[in-house]
């Protein structure tokens, strides 16, 4: 059985993720992937410092996860993300076998896990995967709205 309580003390954590991408002035996004119970990686954008449209914070826990693991697969996993997942990052989810993501804020301009897309929900597909929703919503949300509010003044 899933715990709501596990689920946000491992989102506390993606959003801690999220400040350190702030501190570096990206938008502040962060991700971490948990198995068995366990951190084996964390990720935060980084599109400006790497000068990678492919620096996603889910794409950067990815990428560690499958160097720790040794494998592509990513089975038995949850990948925990401060705000919805965009296409992008949904197919690499997709590709890489997590088997569920819990997200904290929606993003009603790229989100592809509910907002304009259910891509995890796709008959079409080979492989589903679970969504856990608005899990301290509030607080990823904010921390978005704070970021831009302050590059706009």
């Amino acid at each position: 059985m899933i715990s709501e309580v596990s689920d946000e003390i491992w989102m506390r954590r993606a959003l801690s993720l999220a400040q350190s991408a702030s501190d570096i002035d990206e938008v502040p996004v962060g991700a971490l992937i948990v198995r068995d119970g366990q951190v084996i990686a964390e990720g935060f954008n980084q599109r400006e410092k790497k000068f990678s449209v492919l620096s996603h914070a889910e794409l950067e826990a990815i990428q560690i996860a499958n160097q720790k693991l040794s494998s592509w697969r990513l089975t038995d996993c949850t990948l925990y993300v401060t705000l919805e997942p965009c296409l992008m990052c949904v197919g690499a989810i997709y590709q890489s076998r997590i088997d569920r993501v819990v997200f904290g804020a929606l993003d009603p301009k790229s989100g592809a896990t509910g907002s304009l897309y259910n891509i995890h929900d796709d008959d079409r597909l080979n492989h589903k995967f679970q969504i856990t929703s608005g899990v301290l919503s509030n607080e990823c949300g904010q921390i978005l709205k704070d970021f831009f509010r302050k590059k706009r003044f």
